[in-house]
């Protein structure tokens, strides 16, 4: 069983490679493609404020919305995806036994390294630009990320409602 969990075990980086091969594929779209995605995002999202509210607004008036809103959803994204990264990448660390603050500073560093990376691929991508304000936003998505992770492992590891064995029964068990 040790040696299926010792072969199985560097397989949980394969979801952080997978969330690092989207981003990179969403980075590679140009400016053009880019934008259209995320103005038909923003559309959709006033689109369904409108018939949920029931405020029966026109066309003109639902695109003046949706590009009123098309930054926000942009940099919205770019959180989004740095925090399931952050997520994909501090599961596998923890399984790793890094937690604490050695966790944070080595998920962050992956995170925010990538986000740099990204932002120096975005440079060459026709119609894009790159951007210290889009990795800011990046590393803050990957902070969300990390403290969910911290948050979780730490309530469900370290429940104080579950029963704890003593340290005689645990040394008794690495001695065998």
């Amino acid at each position: 069983m040790k040696i299926i969990i010792f072969l199985l075990k560097p397989l949980s980086f394969l979801p952080a490679l997978l969330m690092m091969y989207i981003i990179f594929s969403f980075s590679a779209q140009t400016g053009e493609v880019s934008g259209e995605l995320s103005y038909k995002i923003s559309y959709q999202i006033v689109e369904t404020k409108n018939e949920l509210l029931n405020t029966n607004k026109s066309y003109e008036e639902l695109a003046y919305e949706a590009e009123e809103i098309h930054y926000y959803v942009r940099k919205a994204a770019h959180m989004t995806e740095y925090c399931l990264l952050a997520i994909a990448v501090s599961f596998p660390l923890y399984v790793y036994r890094v937690r604490g603050l050695g966790l944070f500073l080595l998920a962050g560093i992956i995170c925010v390294g990538f986000a740099c990376l990204d932002e120096y691929h975005q440079s060459f991508v026709a119609g894009r630009t790159s951007a210290y304000t889009d990795v800011g936003f990046d590393s803050l998505g990957a902070l969300v990320g990390i403290i969910l992770v911290q948050l979780f492992c730490w309530s469900t590891l370290h429940n104080p409602n579950a029963p704890r064995k003593s340290r005689r029964k645990k040394r008794r068990r690495r001695s065998r």
